[in-house]
């Protein structure tokens, strides 16, 4: 890809940062969006809540990158804590989208944020994007917020939604909090362990977004998931292996709801996601496999 102007809505964020770090070092120009007033050119404010953005900022961005929104597991799902989890995504996301469509030039591609929540509590069924909607909290979150991405698709963009699963990495998510206990010694699995989850390793989510950036064809959603999915159990299993701690303290899923309340159901649901059109796409994966990807968190 040539060097280009890109805009980064959400760049303080795990995911966010790691990608303007990846954009910079290969020398594209990175434009971030900020909520305070800007310290520098490459600093644009926005406003989310109230819809305004200094579009004149996103001026000559021929991408646009949307992973604004509050963190899913950083508090208790109080019903002012979830109104804010849908709000921040999904009047970000028609924020940003309706700057993009207004600018004289839009961007060439929109890649906005989602995560594989849209597909609810799916079993151990393997289930893919050609997979519907499922039903609760988060599915209805993630397709509100895929949804508030029609002023940009309308205007002709390319749009693409990145389904992202569990990213594996020591700085934030679920992972952050994780490692810490495993490194002490005070790791198990959470409830039956029999829930699947699909990890994804830090680089690959960098990586499998620039992939969708820089591919013209791409539109539409994709998961960004390891190939193979893993029970907690296992996964349980390989953090012990990697750190060399044991993991003898199983967390029952009655203390999970006690403890997170609402929440303890998505820690507890299984998602058996598979990256089907990312494959497809021809992405290859640095670290396929549930030991490569907490080896490089480490890393």
């Amino acid at each position: 890809m040539e060097h280009s102007r890109i805009a980064v809505a959400g760049a303080s964020g795990l995911i966010g940062s790691a990608l303007v770090r990846s954009l910079r070092a290969d020398g594209h120009e990175v434009v971030r969006l900020v909520r305070r007033e800007p310290r520098g050119g490459d600093e644009v404010r926005w406003d989310p809540e109230r819809g305004r953005v200094d579009a004149p900022g996103l001026t000559g961005c021929d991408v646009v990158v949307n992973l604004a929104g509050a963190g899913v597991g950083d508090r208790r799902w109080t019903p002012e804590y979830k109104r804010l989890i849908r709000s921040s995504r999904v009047l970000g996301t028609r924020t940003l989208a309706e700057a993009a469509a207004s600018l004289p030039e839009p961007p060439r591609v929109f890649v906005n944020g989602s995560a594989i929540g849209y597909y609810g509590d799916t079993g151990d069924r393997i289930t893919d994007e050609d997979s519907p909607a499922g039903e609760g909290f988060l599915p209805s979150v993630c397709v509100e917020w895929e949804a508030a991405a029609a002023p940009v698709r309308e205007a002709g963009v390319r749009t693409v939604f990145a389904r992202t699963g569990l990213v594996v990495a020591r700085e934030g998510g679920a992972w952050g909090r994780m490692f810490p206990l495993f490194k002490a010694g005070l790791g198990g699995r959470l409830g039956d362990g029999r829930q699947y989850w699909s990890y994804i390793s830090l680089a690959d989510e960098v990586a499998a977004i620039r992939h969708l950036i820089e591919h013209d064809t791409l539109v539409g959603p994709f998961d960004l998931t390891a190939p193979e999915p893993l029970t907690n159990s296992a996964i349980t299993e390989a953090m012990g292996r990697v750190l060399h701690r044991p993991t003898p303290f199983p967390v029952p899923a009655a203390v999970l709801r006690m403890a997170l309340g609402e929440m303890a159901e998505d820690v507890l649901g299984s998602q058996r996601v598979v990256p089907k059109r990312l494959l497809e796409s021809g992405f290859v994966f640095t670290h396929p496999g549930i030991d490569q990807a907490i080896r490089a968190a480490l890393d």
